[in-house]
């Protein structure tokens, strides 16, 4: 697909439908975080609570988003979806009311966010194996960067409006904002044509589990792919969580701060999605990934550093490019290594990786941020990323005539 046109993907309706719901979604989701922290925040006044709170929305994709792909796989996608987008709208709306009536204590919001990360167990997997099936294989790159650039889209725009809205409306009203935005995505799976095929008859739970696991272990290139993901679950990506803590009391900036930096990060994150969009392919996709994780890591570093707000914003989008290069083609890559009939379970298991160690990371960082301080928690995540990074980059990107061999056979990626 070298010469595959720009946003080649929204050439199918389905996807126009669904990228354009998941626009608004998101953008609901990513204000209920911004606030959701700063609410958390304004509560304890402590990064360890921050990293609960995080780990509890998180815990459960640890826990089940492995027979979240069992589930992809067995079920139509669509029905999936219309079923996780709905039950969606419970803890976001619950967040609100008891925001509203001022009764809110940090145990409810760690709950609620635990409930979610239940729905999103199940959700990611099937919303990730069902973009193959709107779009087809020609075009998975492009779905992926453009769902991308979605979901970063709304990483800048949700924080930006949070920022104002906590400011002028009161914190309730983000998380009212996203239970309403749901309905978006629920209206655009209700118009598809799409369905989402069950492509292979169980052999029981335990089997199909198996099954999805062998296929990962027995790919060496995946398993590296998935092994830098993991370092940066675990130990990078849990500096996002500690932003309330940089906009309060190193930036001195308050919740309009924080929507800067989480927006900042955005507009890199935005780019990078674009970038591949446009690109439509990235022939060395191992290559490409290298580049963006060290200069996600390096990044990292340089912020826990920094004491200038501008110059901070800019470090940030950075690393947001970083990030989000990466992952999007580390997802490209897995899912045309993979067969139709283990995508959900495979994807699953990427699922589990990206964000199930969020938990454990999380509140190892907020446990470390409140023993030795924040910003020397993600300093020392910033040189474990990097390192973990040149070792990744070692193969493909400084001796770059071998990586031609993690191509996978018979595809022009």
């Amino acid at each position: 697909m070298k010469n595959a046109p720009r946003f080649s993907a929204l050439h199918y309706r389905d996807f126009r439908l669904f990228w354009t719901g998941q626009l608004i979604s998101l953008s609901g989701t990513w204000m209920q975080s911004v606030a959701q922290g700063w609410l958390v925040y304004s509560l304890t006044k402590s990064p360890l609570y921050l990293g609960m709170v995080a780990a509890s929305a998180s815990l459960p994709i640890l826990l089940f988003t492995l027979f979240g792909g069992i589930i992809a796989d067995r079920f139509p996608k669509r029905t999936l979806l219309l079923v996780t987008q709905g039950l969606s709208i419970i803890p976001a709306f619950t967040l609100g009311l008891l925001t509203t009536l001022d009764v809110i204590s940090v145990w409810h919001v760690a709950v609620l966010a635990a409930m979610l990360g239940t729905i999103n167990a199940v959700d990611i997997p099937t919303r990730q194996s069902f973009l193959i099936e709107m779009v087809g294989r020609g075009h998975i790159m492009n779905a992926i960067a453009l769902n991308s650039a979605a979901f970063n889209s709304a990483r800048i725009i949700g924080p930006t409006i949070a920022g104002l809205s906590i400011a002028y409306l009161g914190i309730p009203a983000c998380f009212f904002i996203n239970a309403a935005s749901f309905l978006a995505v629920i209206f655009a799976l209700s118009r598809m044509s799409a369905r989402g095929e069950i492509t292979v008859k169980s052999e029981g739970v335990i089997k199909d589990f198996m099954k999805g696991l062998r296929f990962v272990s027995g790919n060496k290139e995946i398993v590296r792919v998935i092994l830098l993901i993991a370092v940066f679950s675990f130990i990078g990506l849990p500096y996002i969580t500690l932003l309330p803590v940089f906009a309060a009391e190193v930036f001195h900036r308050g919740a309009q701060g924080l929507g800067f930096l989480v927006g900042s990060s955005g507009v890199g994150a935005l780019s990078a999605a674009l970038i591949i969009a446009v690109k439509g392919n990235i022939e060395n996709k191992t290559k490409y990934m290298s580049v963006a994780g060290l200069c996600f890591s390096c990044a990292l570093l340089i912020f826990s550093l920094s004491k200038t707000f501008w110059l901070s914003l800019v470090i940030v989008l950075f690393g947001g490019w970083g990030m989000v290069s990466y992952l999007a083609s580390a997802n490209s890559y897995i899912q045309l290594s993979v067969p139709d009939e283990l995508r959900g379970r495979v994807m699953s298991v990427y699922s589990f990786v990206f964000l199930g160690t969020v938990p454990i990371g999380n509140a190892l960082m907020g446990f470390t941020a409140d023993r030795i301080g924040t910003t020397n928690a993600v300093f020392v995540a910033g040189i474990v990323c990097i390192l973990a990074s040149v070792v990744f980059a070692k193969k493909y990107l400084f001796h770059w005539g071998r990586a031609r061999s993690s191509v996978i056979p018979g595809k022009k990626i």
